[in-house]
């Protein structure tokens, strides 16, 4: 399926192009140099960035659930909603701490989530931020991002038709052959 022309207000982006983005993320944080010993990913957004960065990188994959775009189809932003918890796959939150998400738009999530993990997290010894998509109205610049977006455009996710997916219509969706533009 082809997807809309990108403009200044809208990027769309396909499944092979996300999966490309991470990818070239994963290589500019090898080639950096800087060396971590966990990837903790933002939920939802960081969640499919996290868990391929941890299989590449094979280290623990820990998990912390975030919410800022509920309302309107998970458009329009609200307060940010961090959870108690964390689930990591191997130990405990410590030591040199690669935090993901998909993109920085604001800031807010990423100092939040920073000043979260200083005040509960002591055995964190060092975090650095990657994100595929780093948007100039940013008060926050992550250490690692795949593209600068200077227009600040809204970014069209190739899961995102999946927000609006409920189950009583999988059916006419697979049948459609929908699911390819997810």
């Amino acid at each position: 399926m082809n997807t809309p022309q990108n403009d200044d207000k809208n990027l769309w982006v396909s499944w092979d192009e996300y999966h490309r983005l991470i990818e070239q993320l994963a290589l500019a944080v090898y080639e950096s140099g800087w060396q971590f010993d966990k990837i903790l990913c933002l939920a939802r957004g960081g969640l499919r960035v996290g868990d391929q960065l941890a299989r590449i990188y094979d280290v623990p994959l820990g998990i912390l659930a975030t919410s800022s775009y509920r309302e309107a189809e998970g458009t329009l932003r609200g307060e940010l909603d961090i959870a108690q918890y964390i689930t990591i796959t191997r130990g405990s939150l410590s030591g040199r701490v690669l935090l993901v998400d998909d993109l920085v738009d604001s800031g807010v999530t990423l100092e939040k989530v920073g000043r979260h993990l200083q005040e509960r997290y002591p055995d964190v010894t060092e975090v650095k931020s990657a994100v595929l998509w780093f948007k100039a109205c940013s008060h926050v610049k992550p250490d690692f991002y795949v593209q600068y977006l200077p227009t600040n455009p809204w970014i069209h996710q190739p899961f995102e038709g999946y927000d609006t997916l409920r189950p009583h219509n999988l059916a006419a969706w697979i049948k459609r052959g929908s699911n390819e533009s997810c």
